[in-house]
């Protein structure tokens, strides 16, 4: 004898609901972050120290994207041991991070053809750019793509030189909720700091 069961209909919504929250989760999942990183031979003064973070492009200093990246790249240096000044402290040689973001949106195809450009961007000191991997659907009109990259150099004062220098790069679809800003920006700074300083010159995928 086959025994059935009837779900009443809140719970029958409730958990179509759950499952459509469930689904979205999965579809929020984006590829790894792409990073390289370059260190000085002597950078034994890194993760320590009063350090502050400046846009590559004084400029940027007023945007709202900028500050918001610029507050990401802060949280993950105080967890390295760094801590920026205080409101009215006067502090001898700080560190700087320079920070440069250029973010693209584009629709996949044989030429990428632009949208909009958000920050401007850094051609940094230890060598190129880095390449970037492409999703397209081929399911009717492929999705918006938000091509994101991200640099930090960090300088020693007062002669200014770079003792690090870290890349990281994503794309991701124009309808994720990662493509967002403040997502974006948190997952981004700490994909570029995990394992800090990392090895000079290799470059990693993190997830």
């Amino acid at each position: 004898m086959t025994r059935l069961t009837i779900i009443p209909a809140a719970r029958s919504i409730a958990l179509c609901l759950a499952a459509g929250l469930a689904l979205a989760g999965c579809a929020a999942q984006v590829g790894p972050v792409e990073v390289t990183r370059f260190s000085a031979a002597d950078a034994s003064m890194l993760g320590r120290g009063v350090i502050r973070v400046d846009p590559a492009n004084p400029q940027d200093a007023a945007s709202l994207e900028f500050r918001t990246y610029a507050a990401a790249v802060g949280q993950e240096l105080a967890k390295l041991g760094y801590r920026q000044a205080l409101p009215g402290e006067t502090v001898r040689d700080p560190q700087v991070a320079v920070l440069s973001v250029e973010r693209q949106v584009y629709q996949p195809g044989p030429q990428r053809n632009p949208v909009s450009v958000g920050v401007g961007g850094s051609t940094g000191s230890y060598g190129s750019g880095l390449g970037l991997g492409l999703g397209i659907n081929l399911a009717g009109k492929p999705q918006d793509q938000v091509d994101t990259r991200m640099q930090v150099m960090i300088k020693d004062r007062p002669d200014g030189r770079t003792i690090w220098e870290g890349r990281a790069s994503f794309t991701v679809g124009s309808k994720s909720p990662v493509a967002q800003t403040s997502l974006g920006a948190a997952k981004m700074a700490e994909a570029l700091f995990r394992g800090f300083p990392g090895k000079s010159g290799e470059t990693i995928l993190v997830k």
